[in-house]
């Protein structure tokens, strides 16, 4: 089927269909509804990939997922595809290994899909001037900040979580539980690592907290084997501590296998804290403590 058999049963002119088809306001609600039954009614797809070629200016906007095993992105995801059809955008998404540059991603996909703009889920902390001078198009970091690298703040833009001020809460809150021998495995060094450690380190200065150089362990952002290898030597520890902060939910599963596997009970033996407030948290017994981000929001 064609537009000109849409116009056709529809009996409107052709111009009339493709304004229906590309969502514009000078159509008649008459129109609009009999185009849209002929289309509903005869399961009528159009064709972007043709549409695309006359197109003079893209309608796509790019997101690049950083790390292809997180289980945290999914919701954002979803809420970022939902609001660019909305506002009557096409979403194309490519992921990328933990380790792989995402600007070099973002700049390929800019010239391939002539794209109008790009947000990187999860990356680097420490952009250059010249690594995002391959960026032709306005850009957003989600999840995440560039406070860490040499970029003025007025250059780029992202929507994170006050990652600092959440690590803060986390520790004071098992402090008001009554730890004092706290652990912290964190992620790999990026923004959102370095701010966490930051309010990590800060509260336990306030409360006069000594944590030693071994309780702070660095694992792999959503690695729950990795989590779980650092989990073993805390409680390898002569003194073990009473609490492990995770990077993250998916990691924190990690090291429930890792106290079960020492012949441990959580919380009666060791507390654990994640972070996200993923489901898969809430279905674990027992129940994972965690610090919930919100992933509608964010995206």
């Amino acid at each position: 089927m064609t537009i000109k058999d849409i116009a056709k049963l529809s009996g409107v002119g052709v111009s009339t269909v493709s304004r229906v088809l590309n969502d514009r306001p000078d159509v008649s609600e008459e129109s609009r509804r009999r185009v849209l039954e002929v289309i509903a009614e005869h399961n009528y797809l159009p064709n972007n990939s043709a549409r695309s070629l006359v197109r003079t200016k893209s309608d796509t906007v790019g997101l690049v997922v950083r790390g292809v095993q997180n289980p945290f992105y999914t919701d954002i995801i979803r809420a970022i595809e939902h609001k660019l059809d909305l506002a009557g955008y096409t979403m194309v998404m490519r992921q990328i290994a933990s380790g792989d540059d995402e600007v070099k991603c973002g700049a390929v996909m800019e010239r391939e899909k002539r794209l109008q703009g790009l947000i990187f889920l999860g990356g680097r902390s420490d952009y250059s001037p010249a690594e995002l001078a391959l960026l032709n198009v306005p850009f957003v970091c989600c999840t995440y900040t560039n406070a860490y690298g040499t970029l003025d703040p007025s250059k780029y833009s992202s929507v994170s979580i006050a990652d600092e001020q959440e690590a803060y809460r986390a520790v004071m809150e098992l402090a008001k539980k009554g730890h004092r021998r706290i652990a912290f495995i964190h992620g790999e060094r990026t923004a959102v690592t370095e701010n966490r450690l930051a309010g990590f380190y800060k509260t336990c200065a306030e409360l006069g907290l000594e944590i030693p150089d071994a309780y702070v362990r660095e694992g792999v952002y959503h690695d729950a084997d990795r989590c779980a290898e650092e989990t073993k030597f805390l409680l390898s520890l002569p003194q073990r501590p009473t609490c492990i902060l995770f990077p993250d939910d998916f990691s924190a599963l990690g090291g429930y296998n890792a106290i079960a596997e020492a012949g441990l009970s959580i919380p009666d033996d060791i507390s654990v804290m994640g972070y996200d407030g993923i489901y898969l948290s809430r279905v674990v017994k027992p129940e994972l403590v965690t610090y919930q981000q919100d992933t509608t929001m964010l995206g």
